[in-house]
């Protein structure tokens, strides 16, 4: 299958999940961070983003190895947490920023497009303290005072901007299910997180705008394609009250520039309305992105609710479907994932048939192995044949799509290297580069790497589909 000449092929990381703690100071803790030391048990045997890869000193060894496999894009963050010593007065921390420096210039040197996300969970622990996050609009300018310096000082090299990592997350684990630290059950605490990151999103995209700086501004979510268990119209209902609640509220203010009226009207049914006033909801509608990046690991399945919600139960969208649970299907054991390739084509379609033609970008896919050491062979080699087929399979599914019109720029595998997850930590491993655990944080090419230069190189996907009769 061919793969055509200005197709991305690149990887992807966050400042978090790499940097380590090298050099931080005093106060320049994030909310993950925090979390970290608040619940180090709940982070597989203790790892965390305290060491991470030590990418903080290791970066030119990161960037050597990019550069071995031809990799052209590499996507990471900068860590607002660490960009600055005061928060409010938007001191920036010239140490850091001068690391920052450095990463882009080395990585262009390489022949490597940098693309750099503004917050990538790393909303620094003093705005959680004093604002509570993202349920200030406080925070939202503050934001976007940090998106300006961050244009200014690397705008001239950074082509390619993302205003936030999946930005529903961090809410949905903490406030709408409350199954991460601080454990806070409050779904109007959600719904204003939400909102509030689509505002920061809207307000970026107006300053890079405002000063024409030579690229584009986008973010990435993180939406998941969403199955009835059935045609029945309850389950086609569950269906679409999913992809609402978590899809849409995203998608709808980023790329069309306004709010579903069904979502409004259910969250003020609800009290969970986050009450902008007239002038951000304008804002929102003049400043839709320029593009998006979509992380893609899995599918959603849903039917219809088999109980009435309980009346103490504080609202959760969970009031309109349930989960699925598909017999049959495919897994990936170590991460408790399906694994459903044409989800590509079909998020392809899902956004051509909503939005139109905004180019996007998968900008994470991927697969997460547990004990890769027990597939190294003689010489110490990764053999994650595992990795190739489910990259291929994802990759035949996304080039059909672009084939057929779609108008999607590239594929970017999560991750380049090994890296911390939340909880996760090293647990599963997703990189076309080893990390060991040891002092050094000593880094092997996985066989995964050499097959995904050849890609990169020849341009051409071997992949034979599964036969229909067998």
């Amino acid at each position: 299958m061919k793969i055509p000449n200005d197709f991305i092929l690149g990887a992807a990381s966050s400042a978090w999940q790499t940097e380590g703690w090298q050099g931080k100071k005093d106060g320049q803790d994030s909310f993950l961070d925090s979390w970290y030391k608040e619940e180090r048990f709940v982070w597989h045997n203790g790892y965390g983003p305290a060491v991470a890869t030590n990418f903080m000193e290791q970066f030119p060894e990161d960037i050597a190895l990019m550069k071995e496999i031809h990799l052209t894009h590499y996507r990471t963050s900068i860590n607002w947490a660490r960009f600055f010593t005061d928060y409010e007065n938007l001191v920036v921390d010239e140490e850091y920023a001068a690391h920052i420096d450095q990463v882009i210039d080395q990585l262009i040197a390489a022949g490597v497009e940098p693309m750099l996300c503004l917050e990538h969970y790393e909303v620094p622990t003093y705005l959680m303290e004093k604002y509570d996050g993202w349920s200030s609009r406080e925070v939202v300018d503050l934001y976007t005072g940090y998106a300006s310096i961050a244009f200014e000082r690397y705008g001239d090299r950074v082509k390619h901007w993302f205003t936030f990592n999946e930005p529903i997350v961090v809410q949905t684990r903490c406030y709408l299910d409350a199954i991460r630290w601080p454990h806070e059950q409050n779904t109007k605490k959600w719904m204003q997180w939400n909102y509030h990151k689509a505002l920061a999103t809207a307000q970026a995209v107006a300053v890079y705008h405002k000063h024409k700086y030579p690229g584009r501004i986008g973010c990435v979510l993180n939406p998941e394609m969403v199955y009835a268990r059935s045609s029945s119209e309850a389950d086609q209902k569950a269906k679409e009250m999913y992809d609402l609640f978590f899809n849409r509220v995203f998608f709808d203010p980023m790329v069309k520039g306004v709010y579903s009226e069904e979502l409004i009207e259910i969250c003020k049914t609800h009290d969970i309305y986050f009450d902008p006033t007239e002038e951000d909801l304008q804002m929102i509608k003049n400043n839709p992105v320029d593009f998006l990046g979509i992380n893609q690991y899995y599918p959603k399945r849903v039917k219809a609710p088999r109980y009435q919600w309980h009346e103490d139960t504080p609202f959760h969208p969970e009031m309109f479907y349930e989960t699925f649970d598909l017999p049959g299907k495919r897994m990936n054991n170590s991460r408790g994932w399906e694994i459903y390739p044409q989800v590509m084509l079909d998020m392809a379609n899902y956004l051509t048939e909503n939005y139109g033609d905004i180019p996007w970008l998968i900008t994470e896919n991927g697969m997460g192995r547990e004990a890769e050491e027990h597939y190294m062979d003689a010489s110490g080699q990764v053999q994650d044949d595992y990795r190739i087929a489910f990259i291929s399979e994802h990759l035949y599914w996304l080039l059909k799509a672009v084939e057929a019109g779609a108008n999607c720029e590239g594929y970017m595998l999560w991750a380049f290297t090994d890296c911390v997850s939340p909880m996760n930590a090293f647990k599963n491993r997703y990189g076309l580069v080893r990390i060991e655990l040891n002092q050094a944080r000593t880094r092997s090419l996985k066989k995964s790497a050499s097959w995904y230069r050849s890609l990169i190189d020849g341009r051409v996907l071997d992949y034979e589909e599964e036969p229909f009769i067998k």
